[in-house]
Order: C-alpha cells, then structure tokens, then sequence
C-alpha cells in the first residue's frame, strides 16, 4: 500500500514537474467571454478552450464526440444525441440536456451572431437528463460539422447571473458572461484584461483529462503593434505567435531558436458593397446606389491587382482568389477559383458605361488590427482605384470598434475576412449572400444582398442530401457569387505560426492554435 501511494506521489510530481506555461499572442483581443454572442475567429479560438460543442474536430478535421457521445438518425429530420454522464461545469453543476435545451433558445436570440452553428435546427427536445433530439427543418448533410461551435453554457449559472438574454453588443451592453465564463472544456478563463491578455488555466476535471497536454496555463497577449509582436517572440515573453507580419516571415524562419509552421488558412479577404440601401452614405453621388450597377462592381474588382498586393503587400502570402471560399473548403475548385486579371481600361469604360465617367468618390472602411496587413491591404485597394476615378476615403479602425459598426450596418464599402469553420461553401454563402430573414439566413449579410436565383440555390444545398447534386448546387451559387461581382474577393489569407523550438503544436487551417494539442518541453 505503501509502495503504491509512493508511485502515485512520484506520478503526481513528475506531471507537475513537466506541467507548462504557454503564451500565446496575435494582433486582436477576444470581442467578448460570451460563447453565443459574437461569431469573431479569435473570441472562438479562445471561448473553444473554456466551453465545448456536442461534437468537436480531431487533428485532421473529422467530426468525434465530445460533450455528446453517439448520434443516431431517427429520421432524416430527427437526429438524437446520447450526452456525455459525469461532465462538470468549471464551477461544479453537471451538465444534463436542460443546458443543450437552454443553450439553443440561446444561441438563437437576434442579438447574437452565431446563429450559423444551429442553422437548420427548429428544435431541441429533451427526451431524459442525458438525452436530447435535434429537430431538422430539412435533412441537414453537414449538421454535425456546423454544431461544431454550438457551445453548451450552464442553464443554471446564466439564471444565477442574470445572463439567460444576449446583450446588444452594437448598444455595448454587457452581462456578466460578457467577462467571465463557466464552460465544461479543458481550461477556466480566471481572466480578461481587455487590450491586455487572457488567462486560462487547465482545468483538472476534464472529462478528457487523460488526452490533456502538458500546457497547465495558458495566456493570450493582443499585441496590435507588428514591431512588438514580432519583439515579444525574439526576446522570450512570448512562446507562440500566429499573427507573423509578412516582412518579418524569412527573418523568422531563419532563426535558429525558433521554427515556423506553414499554413493556408481557410479565410477569405475581401471587399464588400452595400448594394441595397438607395443612397449610399457619405459618396459624392446623391440620389442613387452606385453599387446597385453590376458594371460598377467589376470595375472596382477589376481596377485592383492582386498579384501586386500579393507580391508588393503580403510578400508573397496569399492566395489571390476569384471565388468567395479558399482551397480546402468543400466547393473550391482550381477552374472556378481564378481571380480577375487587373484591367484599369476596362475598368473605366465601365464606369462611363454605367453613368461614372469621371467616378465618384466614397468612404472606404477597414480594420487595421484584425486580417494580415489590412490597412496596408486598403492602403494600396485606394491607390488602385484612384487611377480609374474612384477616390476612396480611407478610415482605419480597432476591430473592437469597426465590428459593432460592422453589425449596424454603418459601413457601405469596406474590407472584411471570411473564415470557414464548417469547411463547407454553403456557411459562406447562407451567411454573407443568403437574403436577410432572421437565423443563420443572411446572419453576415451585411451587404443588404438580396438576389432571388442564389436564394433558390442556397435553399437547395441546404438540403440535398445527394453528395454529386449538392456540389452541383455549391458550384452554381459560388459562380452566380463571382459573375454578380457580389463581392470583391481579393484573396485567401496564408497564416504561418512562429515558435520557439520547444514548443510543438498542430497547425489549424481555421487559425485557432489548441491548447490540447499543443506541449511545451
């Protein structure tokens, strides 16, 4: 007996002997600690590290269980999920199917943005404590992808904390889930410092403790300064960056204390236009939409050239796109994902054509802390306008601020990023071109986008259930997408990570490092 309790102590200090810290930074702090408020790729990197989904992604994106242990079709339209017995929210309640029920009335209030991770679901029905039933409007083909980031909160801790509604982000109201967290996953959040850090630490009582790394903290650092960024991992204060400034990227890989992971990211950069309102805001063109001209929007795509920002901008680490969804997402294929060839001739004679001949001149709106080089991007986007007429006014602005006014559709051009964390073109396409109805239809449409054929499509893939039909039905929408000039697709971001040597990591196409796959020597 004694001999045992003395392995079990030698086993508890050798693990904490190699337990580690991990500090992590990048360019733009989390918007908010609420799981169902705000559909932002870094508030969902992190937030994925306190609160879990039914189902989760393995190292090479296939869909496995997690607060769900097994799936079972019913029907077509009713799929059941056995949960998961003896899960612990962090601050100790179990988790039964009264908080799946709760999190889904949740999710779904218009307040939120998150409303793609339920699209297609009418209903959860608890059957018993540990049993629920997805209600499907149709036969849903990508369900268990897109429930992904369905993350589960406390039923019981929100009604403590008065935190059962979703606050205005865009009004900058808050509740108590805005800064603190209670989820069930393999970290607690002990803190948010907003423009300053988060803290996580590795939460003992994992219901997968024993696939748990050997990173016991782990805090994020917004750095929004490239120099210092890139300062911080050269000097030591930091152990993982995923935000490389694309001049510092060779500097980097060269290192000898420190190793750089290559990677495509499944994000796309572009241009949006709001092409529904009848006056555009703030434009020197009174009484009409410019935007509304089909010709207008392929000059502005075909006066840029993106093989310019690629090499000149992005040094080289992009993608220059044609379509809306990058490589490795369900519907990108190499003949259809051909971006435009710059053309500021053409670009001209349409302007003249469509009643611009001398063009016009438009706020330009643009983060400048949230994509790679996004204000450089619009920095350079403005010059090539300038040359065929259009004079774009440029304000560069903190994600933190351009994102609520993103939300209240104050913007009518601007540059945004797209990622695809279902790694299928219809979130895409129902989110961003999808009309406007309320849900998951047109939840990122903030283009005022309304076009009835690519309705018809998009409701069609959302339930098709033939494999060969509904890539058909993918196809049209993203080629209907780029002959509209819907968008502006400019390209799909590359997103190298650099470390230090003793740090080893799996790369993430979606740009969300994982503690759990991480470890630290």
């Amino acid at each position: 007996m004694k001999f045992a309790t003395l392995v079990v102590a030698l086993g508890l200090a050798a693990a904490q002997a190699s337990a580690a810290t991990l500090r992590w930074a990048a360019q733009n702090d989390v918007l908010t600690l609420d799981p169902h408020s705000q559909n932002h790729s870094t508030t969902n990197a992190l937030l994925q590290h306190a609160y879990e989904g039914l189902t989760r992604y393995d190292k090479s994106y296939q869909v496995e269980p997690a607060l769900a242990t097994k799936w079972t079709y019913i029907s077509p339209t009713q799929v059941r999920f056995e949960l998961r017995k003896g899960v612990k929210f962090h601050d100790g309640t179990p988790f039964t199917a009264d908080d799946v029920v709760f999190s889904f009335g949740r999710i779904r209030q218009p307040n939120g943005t998150m409303h793609p991770f339920v699209a297609g679901i009418t209903e959860v029905k608890k059957v018993d404590s540990h049993t629920v039933d997805f209600m499907l409007a149709a036969p849903n083909p990508i369900l268990l992808r897109i429930v992904v980031d369905f993350r589960i909160m406390s039923k019981a801790w929100a009604e403590k904390n008065k935190a059962t509604n979703l606050p205005d982000v865009k009004a900058k109201e808050e509740t108590v889930a805005t800064r603190s967290a209670n989820g069930t996953g393999p970290y607690r959040i002990t803190g948010w410092q907003p423009d300053q850090r988060v803290s996580l630490v590795q939460n003992k009582d994992w219901w997968d403790a024993k696939n748990a790394s050997n990173v016991s903290e782990l805090i994020y650092s917004p750095i929004k300064s490239d120099p210092t960024r890139v300062a911080a991992l050269l000097s030591g204060d930091v152990d993982l960056l995923s935000d490389i400034p694309t001049q510092d990227v060779a500097r980097l890989r060269s290192d000898p204390k420190l190793q750089v992971l290559e990677g495509n990211e499944v994000r796309t950069i572009f241009i949006g236009m709001d092409q529904g309102s009848e006056q555009i805001k703030g434009a020197s063109v009174q009484g009409k939409n410019p935007f509304k001209d089909r010709r207008v929007r392929e000059a502005l795509s075909i006066a840029i050239d993106r093989e310019a920002i690629k090499r000149a901008t992005m040094r080289g680490l992009s993608v220059p796109a044609g379509i809306m969804v990058a490589p490795g997402v369900n519907g990108n294929t190499p003949d259809i994902d051909v971006a435009p060839k710059a053309d500021p001739e053409r670009a001209k004679k349409l302007l003249a054509e469509a009643g611009y001949p001398n063009g016009f001149e438009v706020p330009l709106a643009c983060p400048n802390n949230r994509y790679v080089n996004d204000e450089e991007i619009c920095l350079a986007v403005v010059s090539m306008w300038s040359k065929v007429g259009i004079k774009a006014r440029l304000q560069a602005e903190q994600f933190s601020i351009y994102s609520p006014k993103l939300q209240a559709f104050e913007y009518p051009l601007f540059l945004y990023g797209w990622g695809v964390p279902t790694y299928d073109a219809l979130y895409t396409m129902q989110a961003l071109a999808r009309t406007r109805t309320g849900g998951a239809d047109g939840s990122g449409n903030y283009f005022r986008i309304s076009d009835a054929k690519l309705d018809q499509i998009i409701d069609a893939a959302k339930v098709e259930g033939d494999v060969t039909k509904r890539n058909a039905l993918l196809r049209e929408g993203l080629l209907r997408m780029r002959d509209e000039v819907l968008f502006i697709p400019l390209h799909h971001q590359v997103r190298p990570w650099a470390m230090k040597k003793n740090v080893s990591t799996v790369h993430r196409s979606d740009d969300r490092p994982e503690g759990r796959f991480t470890t630290v020597k």
